[in-house]
């Protein structure tokens, strides 16, 4: 993003990683005596406390102390705060703390300060990489946590260090300005549907090997819904560890009389929107598609973000 312009939602911290220290176990055990720590309860699908009376909603983070006894083996370092405390997040039930309720990040990462925001996105990109890579791919062998939680290493010494999987996601539009200027969204076909509403996004997909980010942008608008977009423009990126994705942010433009078919396995339904119709149903009005109330992306992802610019002419 250029300077003064506003960043994807997900992709905003204050946070200095300060790599330099996952191998520095002195000096990790000190600094988890004076740590904020994190909690996210896996088994409440990754969600963490916020204080219920804060505008916006403040991450509530622990001390030490507070941490039950078999999760501080497994806590993981996320980094340093701008005044000097080391902040750490670790895998537990979340404690009961009045004034508090339990939040997930698609619910709230959009609202959250760039400080709390950072902590906790990237504390559960860590802890659903953590899950899902408990065995070696070389050996099959059992792997443990290494490096103050950014690596996992197999018995036989094969070590692993946390991936992220990129994806582009594209807001095609006309190039038109004004109300009557469009936008391609699609409905995808894995989506559950809501009776009355139906949802719709930016077109999206993953890098596919040997690929560049603006090749998988040509390929997957395509595929999804055959047509051929030119003027492809890099906007921006965020993480989206649901579970472990990079979303690369484009605009890109097409002609509107270029016939639509979708690939069914993929997109249920896609359709041009004008700005008028992005605006109304921004604005909490009904916009109807073929029966159904146009629902846009939630607010945490990089999809409204995309929308959002397009909306306001910067593109």
């Amino acid at each position: 993003m250029n300077g003064g312009e506003p960043a994807p939602p997900l992709a905003r911290s204050t946070l200095d990683r300060s790599a330099h220290r996952r191998g520095d176990p002195d000096w990790l055990g000190r600094a988890w005596g004076r740590a904020r720590v994190l909690v996210l309860d896996s088994g409440n699908d990754g969600r963490a406390l916020v204080r219920a009376d804060a505008e916006p909603p403040a991450l509530v983070l622990v001390g030490p102390g507070d941490v039950p006894d078999e999760a501080v083996a497994r806590a993981m370092f996320l980094g340093v705060e701008p005044d000097d405390v080391p902040v750490f997040v670790v895998d537990a039930p979340l404690p009961a703390l009045a004034g508090t309720h339990a939040v997930h990040l698609r619910e709230v990462g959009h609202l959250l300060a760039d400080r709390d925001a950072g902590i906790f996105t990237t504390g559960l990109a860590l802890l659903n990489w953590h899950r899902t890579h408990a065995y070696s791919p070389l050996s099959g062998q059992t792997t443990t946590m290494d490096e103050a939680g950014w690596s996992r290493i197999a018995p036989a010494g094969e070590r692993m260090w946390p991936r992220t999987d990129p994806a582009m996601i594209v807001l095609v539009h006309d190039g038109v300005g004004g109300l009557d200027g469009r936008c391609l969204l699609g409905n995808n076909a894995t989506w559950p549907r809501v009776p009355g509403e139906r949802r719709f996004s930016c077109l999206a997909g993953y890098v596919e090997p040997g690929e560049s980010a603006e090749a998988a942008v040509l390929r997957e608008v395509r595929e999804e819904v055959d047509v051929a977009v030119t003027d492809i423009a890099y906007v921006g990126s965020q993480a989206w560890p649901f579970p472990g994705s990079l979303m690369l942010g484009f605009h890109a433009t097409a002609d509107p009389r270029q016939p639509l078919r979708v690939d069914p396995a993929e997109i249920a339904y896609a359709r041009w929107f004008s700005r008028a119709e992005v605006g109304a149903a921004l604005a909490g009005r009904i916009v109807d598609v073929d029966g159904d109330r146009l629902v846009l992306p939630p607010p945490s992802s990089i999809a409204l973000f995309l929308i959002r610019r397009w909306l306001d002419g910067h593109c």
